[in-house]
């Protein structure tokens, strides 16, 4: 039987904790987002999941995003993981700025703030650009 999770209704509805680590399905939801032109919060992607916003299940998801990326990569395309952010600031989490690829994209500023914004809406743009048409 599945587990029951709130989502942003009011009524309770199934909920496929599987869908947490479900790489395929959380790279459509970034991928269409990209296609819109848009980043994608923690509480969005969950709700799309079927998911109320919880840390623990916020944690789940980020580990299924290096399997995006790894997909990505694989494929041709730009990362999606830049896409998912925090509704307070649109930024990142700290597991994206920490994993690396800040570094490799050659950013050493702080996470927050003005420099990580405009870093950040750059590499978003690169994503948009590759998805705009697609």
């Amino acid at each position: 039987m599945a587990a029951k999770d709130q989502g942003l209704g009011s009524e309770a509805t199934p909920a496929d904790a599987g869908a947490l680590g479900d790489a395929p399905r959380i790279r459509a939801i970034l991928t269409a987002a990209a296609r819109e032109g848009r980043s994608v919060s923690y509480s969005e992607l969950l709700g799309d999941l079927g998911f109320r916003f919880t840390r623990p299940k916020m944690r789940a998801v980020c580990k299924a995003l290096a399997e995006v990326d790894r997909l990505t990569a694989l494929d041709g395309e730009p990362d999606l993981a830049v896409l998912l952010v925090r509704e307070s600031d649109r930024l990142p989490g700290q597991g994206w700025w920490v994993g690396g690829t800040a570094l490799l994209l050659g950013y050493h500023g702080p996470w927050e703030g003005a420099a990580a914004a405009r870093f950040i809406r750059e590499q978003q743009q690169v994503v948009f650009d590759y998805w705009q048409g697609r």
